[in-house]
C-alpha cells in the first residue's frame, strides 16, 4: 500500500524528518516512530481518497478523511494511546507543510485526539529502592563490575537521569562535579545536583574498574572494555527483583520515577522536579502528583480507624 503515496508526499515527508534531525535534535528511535506513523497516514489517504494524493489536498482534506483514518486504526487493533501519538505525527507533518506551502490546514490539526487513560509512573517504595542500591552488584562475578552497577543504579535514582543519560556519560565527567550538564531528549540540556552518595559510587566503580577512563571514551564499560550495554543493568535489576520479591515494574526506569515521587513526597515543588528530570512539559512531571496522591488514599485506607 506504501507505494500508493505520491512522490511529492514522500519528498515532503523526508524533508520534515530531515528538518527535525537537523533544528529539533529528534533522537533515531523518534524519527523512526514519526516516519512509520505519517507514512501509514499517507498511504492510507492515498487508497482511501482513490489515488496518489497531493500535498495540497492531504494538508485541506475536511474532518471526515481524518476520522475514517482514525477508525481504520483503531479497527486494525491500534491502542487509543498509540493512535494519539500517531496523529501527533500526522499533525507535526501537516502543519510543517502547511506552513511551507501557504495553506490552510485548520480542519485536519482541529481534529480531536482519542481519549485515553495515562499509565501512571511505577515507582518503588523509599526501602524498596534503598534495597536496590544495596544489593544490586551481589551477584556480579568480578568487585568493579558489582562497582559499575552500583555507579549506574544510584546515577538513576539518586539523580533522576535516564538510563540512556547515564550510560551515555564520559570519563571526562570522572570524578563527578556537584552538578552535572546532561543532554536528554531533543538536545534539551539540564543542570542536574549530585549528591554526595552518587559521586562516592562513581569514583570506588573509577578506582576499581580495569579499562583507562579517557575523556573522550564511555565512562561505564562492559566486561571487555566497551560501552556497556544497557540490557545488562536491565539484567542486573531483573536479579535483584527475583531476590528481593520486588514486581516486574521495578526497571531501571522506574529508579528515575522513584526519585521523582520521593522528591514530591519530601516537599519538592514540581517546577523544580521538572527541571531535574528534563521534561518538556509540566503536564507529564504532573503524573507524580497522582501517584503521591494514590499512595496517600492507600495509607489512609490501611490507618484510618473508621476505614
Amino acid at each position: 500500500m506504501s507505494l500508493a503515496i505520491s512522490p511529492a508526499a514522500r519528498a515532503a515527508m523526508a524533508e520534515w524528518l530531515a528538518h527535525l534531525r537537523a533544528l529539533n535534535g529528534a533522537a533515531e528511535n523518534t524519527i523512526t516512530a514519526y516516519a512509520t506513523d505519517v507514512s501509514g497516514y499517507l498511504a492510507f489517504m492515498a487508497q482511501h481518497r482513490g489515488g496518489t494524493e497531493g500535498l495540497t489536498g492531504l494538508v485541506t482534506l475536511p474532518q471526515a478523511d481524518m476520522r475514517a483514518w482514525m477508525a481504520h486504526e483503531r479497527g486494525r487493533g491500534v491502542s487509543a494511546r498509540s493512535l494519539a501519538r500517531a496523529l501527533s505525527s500526522v499533525k507535526g507533518f501537516t502543519a510543517w507543510v502547511a506552513d511551507r506551502e501557504g495553506l490552510d490546514a485548520t480542519a485536519a490539526l482541529s481534529t480531536r485526539a482519542p481519549k485515553f487513560r495515562r499509565k501512571l509512573p511505577r515507582p518503588l517504595a523509599e526501602d524498596a529502592a534503598m534495597d536496590v542500591l544495596a544489593t544490586i552488584g551481589d551477584d556480579a562475578r568480578e568487585d568493579w563490575i558489582a562497582a559499575r552497577d552500583t555507579a549506574v543504579i544510584t546515577l538513576l535514582y539518586g539523580c533522576g537521569l535516564r538510563i540512556s543519560e547515564a550510560l551515555g556519560l564520559t570519563g571526562a565527567a570522572s570524578p563527578l562535579p556537584d552538578v552535572l550538564r546532561i543532554h536528554g531528549k531533543g538536545g534539551k540540556e539540564r543542570l542536574v545536583p549530585v549528591l554526595p552518595a552518587a559521586k562516592q559510587a562513581v569514583a570506588t566503580y573509577a578506582a576499581l574498574c580495569p579499562y583507562d577512563l579517557t575523556p573522550n571514551a564511555p565512562l561505564f564499560r562492559g566486561a571487555r572494555g566497551g560501552a556497556l550495554n544497557p540490557r545488562l543493568i536491565s539484567g542486573a535489576m531483573e536479579r535483584v527483583r527475583a531476590k528481593l520479591g520486588l514486581p516486574a515494574t521495578a526497571t531501571p526506569h522506574a529508579l528515575r520515577h522513584s526519585f521523582a515521587t520521593h522528591l514530591l513526597s519530601a516537599g519538592g515543588d514540581l517546577r523544580t522536579i521538572q527541571e531535574l528530570l528534563g521534561h518538556a512539559s509540566l503536564s507529564t512531571t504532573q503524573a507524580y502528583t497522582a501517584v503521591d496522591t494514590a499512595r496517600l488514599m492507600e495509607v489512609y485506607a490501611k490507618a484510618h480507624p473508621r476505614a
